[in-house]
């Protein structure tokens, strides 16, 4: 085997009352592309900082190859001072005068060089600090939750300039659509303990599972005897005790090793959403909604929000973020929402809880709404406050769960609080322990519609399987922006997707499925647009063809009819996907009710007419087929 690049060896964190790590091995190679898996509290950032060489053990040791060049972009990127982007990237390169490398990457990455670090989004500091990591072409590339805020069309993009890393690549991240794009290995911290398995992410479930399932068996003989030894070492043993000291002795390294290999098994975090509060079937309705923001350049229709970098604000200017957006949302709804960063969905969102009013148009809420929103801005967070005295404002130790008192202790725990952190500040408390306690907040209070705005950020996969559980299970209406495509797939029955310059359309299905629906509808205008091409190529060179009857290949008009059919099914996908989208606003029927039903009988007639026209165009390209085939 090749020789690694970096080779950690029986490595050990220890925090005082317990290992974090133990007897950790690692080896990194080129081509190594490792997703770093474990619960929040498990030890992953941790494990990354050590290879980084950021963090010391207190056992073990480090072996890095000579000139291996390691970058590492942490969790939470610190840009202090201000300066220029392009000084800031450059600061990961050895040599400060090959600026010139650091302009290009920004320029490719669409930031504008000479921009200040000042008042940079969170996504926006996320891509500088991966520039900077990227910049000096690392051997070894060690990236702590890279999606998070970050749109999807930044993510896609991060997806394919990191599958061309030539070097070893280990990903921290919460978002399984990322890691089963990237992995060829599994890193897997659990207990301490650190358990390696090449092969697909897609993978690790199942491997994990039967890990856990042979860990419970043993675990359990393991406590049998000793509970078998300890009711011996209780009986009799004062008139025993020289001759039973070893015995003694291997009870009590039966007992170090439970310790050791869990004698506490970690906690399970647990939700109840508790029933949706009454409400009617209408949960809100918008109509004619209109929403501009002052001072914001537009971004190009489909592009990632990173282009906005080069463009300078103009507080004289207005950017439409929302044109003319009609929706009926019923209970029972499960509806995503998606588009690249500074489009407008948190902005959409913010108008139709009554958060921020519309340029024009108008939300009405339907009967009993009580939403129970999750602000990605965890604007409902006082940072001076406690857990325990965020949810009991009023005083008390008592929180009302599904119409049930629970002391706050209790239902915190539930949410893998321990108790010495109930007391501490908010603001203290990790990304992940801060949405924890939204989450908490959210289902302590009475709600019919859960409105959750990017509810994954620095949550651990178990905790989002957890919550897309609640999701299912839950009798009201969910309305979530989200960049885990799988999270959407596995909790959204619609999409609402920003198409650019204020326009909102409506598809149903997951992400997935509206993905396939972009990417059919881009083949076809592709399949138009040559069809078109070819037919007039055809025209300006048909006075130079060979005009004689030929039986070795389609009639005149059969060839015309396959040039052509390509466009006109383009054509009716494009009147079918606008006029479900037009069909699936309740407010069109309740306005006309008999244009709505010639729109739908039209569409039927459409989808005829399309399949009619996909056969015979898949009968003559069978025949061109077999034609040229002699």
């Amino acid at each position: 085997m090749a020789t690694p690049l970096l080779t950690l060896s029986d490595i050990g964190v220890n925090l005082g009352d317990r290992w974090l790590l133990r007897h950790v091995d690692l080896s990194l190679h080129s081509g190594d592309r490792l997703a770093l898996v474990g619960r929040n509290g498990a030890g992953k950032s941790t494990l990354m900082k050590l290879i980084a060489d950021a963090a010391e053990p207190d056992e073990g040791t480090l072996w890095q190859a000579p000139g291996v060049e390691v970058a590492y972009l942490p969790q939470n990127p610190q840009i202090k001072g201000s300066q220029s982007l392009a000084s800031y990237v450059s600061g990961g390169l050895a040599d400060p005068s090959e600026m010139h490398r650091a302009e290009a990457l920004l320029m490719k990455m669409d930031m504008d060089p000479g921009r200040l670090t000042d008042g940079l989004s969170g996504g926006e500091a996320r891509r500088l600090s991966l520039a900077r990591a990227l910049v000096s072409k690392p051997q070894v590339l060690l990236l702590d939750e890279p999606t998070n805020h970050l749109d999807l069309p930044t993510i896609e993009w991060l997806e394919k300039l990191m599958q061309e890393h030539q070097g070893a690549l280990v990903v921290i991240s919460h978002d399984r659509a990322f890691l089963r794009a990237l992995g060829t290995g599994i890193v897997w911290i659990h207990q301490g303990k650190l358990r390696r398995r090449e092969g697909a992410f897609d993978q690790f479930e199942e491997w994990s599972d039967g890990i856990l399932a042979e860990e419970e068996v043993r675990l359990a003989k393991l406590d049998k005897k000793i509970a078998e030894e300890t009711r011996w070492s209780r009986q009799g043993i004062s008139a025993r005790r020289k001759r039973n000291q070893g015995r003694l002795r291997e009870l009590e390294g039966m007992r170090q090793l439970r310790a050791a290999e869990g004698g506490v098994m970690m906690r399970q975090m647990q939700i109840d959403s508790g029933r949706a509060e009454g409400g009617g079937q209408v949960v809100l309705e918008a109509r004619n909604l209109s929403v501009s923001v002052p001072g914001r350049p537009a971004l190009r229709n489909g592009e990632p929000a990173r282009h906005s970098s080069r463009q300078q604000e103009d507080p004289e200017q207005e950017r439409l973020l929302v044109s003319h957006f009609n929706a009926l949302i019923k209970r029972g709804d499960r509806i995503g929402i998606v588009g690249p960063n500074g489009i407008g969905k948190s902005s959409l969102v913010r108008v139709l809880l009554d958060k921020a009013k519309p340029t024009a148009g108008y939300v009405k809420p339907g009967f009993g709404l009580l939403p129970g929103w999750f602000d990605q801005s965890r604007s409902a967070l006082n940072p001076e406050a406690s857990p325990w005295t965020t949810l009991c404002p009023d005083g008390g130790d008592m929180v009302e769960i599904d119409g049930k008192s629970r002391h706050v202790t209790s239902y915190l725990r539930d949410f893998l609080f321990d108790d010495n952190k109930m007391t501490q500040r908010v603001g203290i408390l990790s990304g992940g322990e801060q949405n924890r306690l939204l989450l908490a907040r959210i289902f302590a209070q009475p709600h019919n519609f859960l409105v959750l705005d990017e509810p994954t950020n620095d949550l651990d996969m178990e905790t989002i399987d957890l919550l897309q559980e609640v999701i299912a299970t839950y009798d009201g209406t969910v309305l979530i922006v989200s960049h885990d495509r799988d999270f959407l797939d596995r909790t959204v029955t619609s999409i609402l997707a920003f198409e650019g310059e204020g326009k909102i359309l409506a598809h149903a299905g997951g992400y997935s499925d509206w993905l396939a629906k972009q990417a059919g509808l881009k083949e076809r205008r592709a399949a138009r647009s040559k069809a078109q091409n070819k037919a007039a190529n055809k025209k300006t060179g048909s006075k130079d063809r060979d005009k004689a009857p030929r039986t070795d290949r389609l009639s005149y008009k059969e060839g015309w009819l396959l040039e052509r059919l390509p466009g006109e099914i383009a054509e009716l996908e494009e009147a079918i996907t606008e006029a479900e989208a037009q069909l699936a606003d309740m407010g069109f029927y309740a306005d006309d009710p008999q244009a709505w039903q010639a729109m739908a009988d039209q569409l039927e007639k459409d989808k005829q007419a399309r399949a009619e026209k996909e056969e015979a165009w898949l009968a003559l390209e069978l025949k061109r087929e077999a034609l040229e085939k002699g």
